[in-house]
């Protein structure tokens, strides 16, 4: 494999960034055999340290960058709108010492923002934590995100192929109106919005996630939920928020996941457009019920099932602890 040498940094270029306040801007070559769209001639990594700095870089960002973050407090409301491309990735990163603090608002907006990495930071305060729209191949990992008067992490507007990882959601909701969700795929009200094939990965959701821990919207297929761990200890029961997942899209994969403290099911499925709420797999799972008081108590309570028309699988290596049962009677199970 060849890779190409460094090119030298130009006192035109230094200057270029020179905006960045008191950024320091560090040269490394680009990845070998990358395809970038608009990429710049020299990867930059961008280390910045106050929140005018992060808003600034965040701005100019171009295919390639790495934003590194020093860990502090980063006070407001930050976005990004930016598109780079699969190969010549955007990447924003710190540790969980680095903490975005909005105090209204998003507190991170990926605002067409396609193909960014958002790595090891803390988002809190504010009315959402991070918001996706109209962007592709987002990457979410090893991030933390709490504090927050409505849902933690929205993949929306038809933001495909996003990835949300390794990650830590908890304390969302707080303003109790049951709209509090750890992840939120979609929207509601319509098919629209086709958020696809989003994968939500090893992540720790809840306790105090005051909406379910995941909610797939209609109009949205082929989400990936596997090998989650959540906690429903935050569920309020408004708006029908009482089970870990919702899944209204179709053809979601729901693996080796492990779920406690429920106040109705372990997972549903609903049909709000038709033609939706269709087609999921549910595997490997690990339920424990104990608890729960609502009128349903199943492992996966199934709204629309339909053998030919709406299906679901639910294999026999699901596993329900209390609660009355694995499935809603007469769903299949096995």
């Amino acid at each position: 494999m060849r890779t190409r040498s460094l090119l030298p940094v130009s006192a035109a270029a230094l200057l270029g960034v020179g905006a960045l306040l008191a950024t320091s801007v560090t040269a490394h070559g680009s990845t070998p055999g990358s395809v970038p769209i608009s990429a710049p001639a020299v990867a930059r990594t961008i280390d910045v340290s106050t929140a005018a700095q992060l808003k600034s870089a965040l701005s100019a960002a171009e295919p390639g960058d790495t934003i590194r973050l020093a860990d502090g407090t980063y006070q407001g409301n930050f976005r990004a709108a930016t598109a780079a491309g699969a190969s010549s990735r955007i990447t924003l990163t710190g540790s969980a010492r680095a903490v975005l603090k909005a105090s209204g608002g998003y507190g991170l907006h990926l605002d067409g923002a396609s193909y960014w990495t958002v790595r090891g930071l803390t988002v809190t305060g504010g009315q959402k934590g991070i918001v996706t729209d109209a962007a592709r191949g987002v990457v979410l990992d090893t991030v933390t995100v709490h504090g927050l008067d409505m849902e933690g992490v929205h993949f929306r507007k038809s933001s495909k192929d996003g990835v949300i990882e390794n990650s830590r959601i908890y304390d969302t909701g707080r303003d109790g109106r049951g709209m509090g969700e750890g992840v939120y795929v979609g929207s509601a009200g319509g098919t629209g919005d086709r958020s696809d094939n989003v994968q939500i990965l090893r992540n720790t959701i809840g306790p105090g996630v005051g909406g379910e821990n995941i909610d797939i919207k209609e109009g949205t297929t082929g989400a990936k939920i596997i090998g989650n761990t959540f906690d429903g200890s935050g569920l309020t029961g408004a708006h029908y928020d009482d089970s870990w997942a919702d899944i209204k899209g179709n053809k979601v994969l729901v693996e080796g996941n492990t779920g406690k403290h429920t106040r109705n099911n372990g997972y549903e499925t609903h049909s709000q457009q038709p033609g939706w709420g269709c087609g999921t797999v549910f595997r490997d799972n690990r339920s424990d019920l104990s608890g729960a008081n609502g009128p349903n108590r199943y492992g996966f309570h199934i709204t629309n099932y339909q053998a030919a028309d709406c299906p679901v699988t639910i294999t026999g290596d699901n596993k329900v602890t209390g609660g009355r049962g694995i499935a809603t009677p007469g769903v299949p199970v096995g």
